[in-house]
C-alpha cells in the first residue's frame, strides 16, 4: 500500500470529470487499498480517486471510529434521492482547514460496484448520504467549497494560498 498524494484546492485538476472503470481488476483494487490508506493517514472519512489525481469513478468512505468498515463505490450513481434537505457542516481533504455548511439531500440510494466487481445498492442519510454526494461531486469535477457564495470561495482561495505561502517560507 502507498500513500498517495492529495491535490489541494484551487489545484485545476480537481475540476476533471472522472470516466467510468471498465473493469475491476487488480490495479483497481490496488488503487482501493491505496486510496484508503491515504484517507486513513490524512485522517479523513471519504476520498474520491480525482483527489489523488485518478481520473476513475472510485470512491471510498470509513465513517467508523476504528476505521474497519472501508466502503468502496465504483462508478456510483445516485438512482434516487430525497426531495428534503438537510445542511452538514463539511470539510474536505482537497481543502484543509475549511468547513463550510452545505445543503444535500437527506436521503439517497447508490448503486455501484464494490471491489470484487459486485453491483450493490445502498440507502443512505445522515452523514454517510452527505459524505457519499461529497465524493460524488468531485468524481464530476466539483469541490464543495464551489456550493457557496463568491465571496466565501474568494475568500477561502485567499485563506488557502496564504497557508501555502507561509509554509514555502518555513520550508
Amino acid at each position: 500500500m502507498a500513500i498517495l498524494d492529495i491535490l489541494h484546492y484551487p489545484d485545476s485538476r480537481l475540476h476533471t470529470v472522472a470516466k467510468p472503470v471498465a473493469q475491476v481488476d487488480d490495479r483497481i483494487r490496488q488503487l482501493v487499498k491505496d486510496m484508503a490508506q491515504t484517507m486513513y493517514d490524512a485522517p479523513g472519512i471519504g476520498l474520491a480517486a480525482t483527489q489523488v489525481n485518478v481520473h476513475e469513478r472510485v470512491i471510498v468512505i470509513d465513517l467508523s471510529e476504528e476505521q474497519n468498515k472501508l466502503l468502496v463505490l465504483i462508478n456510483p450513481e445516485i438512482v434516487w434521492q430525497s426531495e428534503a434537505a438537510q445542511t452538514y457542516e463539511e470539510g474536505c481533504l482537497s481543502v484543509p482547514g475549511v468547513f463550510e455548511t452545505v445543503k444535500r439531500a437527506a436521503e439517497i440510494r447508490v448503486r455501484a460496484l464494490d471491489e470484487q466487481g459486485q453491483t450493490q445498492e445502498i440507502e443512505a442519510d445522515g452523514l454517510l448520504a452527505v459524505c457519499i454526494q461529497h465524493e460524488m461531486d468531485h468524481l464530476n469535477g466539483k469541490v464543495f467549497v464551489e456550493k457557496l457564495s463568491m465571496l466565501k470561495q474568494s475568500r477561502i482561495k485567499n485563506k488557502l494560498q496564504k497557508q501555502k505561502r507561509e509554509a514555502a517560507t518555513t520550508a
